[in-house]
């Protein structure tokens, strides 16, 4: 019997620069232009979730923790590709790169300016 690709398959880990906390602006799409925090980042679907961007609404069955049900709002998480860390100097987004230097600390840094990110 032939081995499915789906039960051998191994989920992909993607390299996101974004860290939780850090302000982003949106680069495309719906929202493009708002601005927010990231409250997560998810790096098996390379997407992050912004505070305040993707906001779908969606019916929920009354449960013992929500008794009420109904309508809710929930933020969906964006693709990492779509966003840009906002440079605090130009308030524009910016890309993300790595310095390491001679004792091997290894710190994030704007591309577009070269600054250390905070």
């Amino acid at each position: 019997m032939k081995a499915t690709m789906r039960n051998t398959a191994e989920k992909t880990i993607f390299k996101i620069r974004l860290k939780k906390g850090d302000t982003v602006v949106v680069r495309a799409g719906k929202y493009k232009g708002k601005t927010g925090k990231v409250t997560a980042t998810h790096p098996t679907e390379n997407k992050v979730t912004v505070e305040g961007i993707n906001i779908v609404k969606k019916a929920m069955k009354p449960t013992k923790t929500r008794p009420q049900g109904g309508i809710v709002e929930l933020t969906k998480p964006i693709w990492v590709s779509k966003v840009g860390l906002v440079e605090p100097t130009s308030k524009k987004a910016s890309r993300i790169g790595y310095n390491v230097s001679e004792d091997g600390t290894k710190t994030r840094v704007f591309k577009s300016t070269g600054k250390e990110v905070k």
